[in-house]
């Protein structure tokens, strides 16, 4: 089985310059072996802090500095384990993240299909795809808390679970 750490929309530095401790506690526990952020990082000094859990991939989001842009792009498709997985951040489009998000995949399908943007956890099986927003580890806006989100690919199947929590508490 292979454990993925999902994250979006951490705004460093604004909302801190380390990871929340509920959020590495839980990345390091759940094992993962990557981790995939859906963009708007907004500094580079993020992607260290990650790294140092597992190694790190990432599109950029509509406040990434130009040298998120260039060195990971704004969507990608990756396949591990024999799932097609799309990344976006979901900003791009003329409907709500969720919608923009799948329509960025309508000409090169995807098994999951995971954005930001929004700061809207969700989990949708929508026909044979599965889309997913991990909502924000740091800044959970109207939500009633911040999330973050563990995709399990076991026997070629992908599920999420979205994992909550009340504090922002960094190490």
């Amino acid at each position: 089985m292979t454990t993925i750490g999902l994250v979006s929309d951490t705004h460093f530095p604004r909302f801190g310059r380390a990871l929340p401790r509920a959020l590495e506690d839980g990345l390091r526990a759940a094992q993962v072996s990557r981790i995939l952020h859906m963009g708007d990082l907004t500094d580079a000094l993020a992607i260290p802090l990650f790294e140092a859990i597992a190694p790190f991939d990432c599109v950029a989001g509509n406040n990434d500095p130009d040298e998120i842009w260039a060195r990971f792009g704004r969507r990608k498709v990756l396949t591990i384990d024999g799932v097609r997985i799309g990344l976006v951040h979901g900003d791009v489009g003329r409907s709500n993240a969720h919608e923009n998000a799948i329509a960025a995949f309508a000409d090169e399908p995807a098994d999951v299909i995971l954005y930001g943007h929004s700061h809207r956890p969700i989990v949708e099986q929508r026909g044979a795809q599965l889309v997913a927003n991990p909502g924000s580890p740091t800044d959970r806006r109207m939500m009633p808390a911040f999330s973050y989100g563990i995709l399990t690919i076991a026997d070629g199947m992908p599920a999420i679970a979205l994992t909550y929590y009340a504090a922002r508490d960094p190490r």
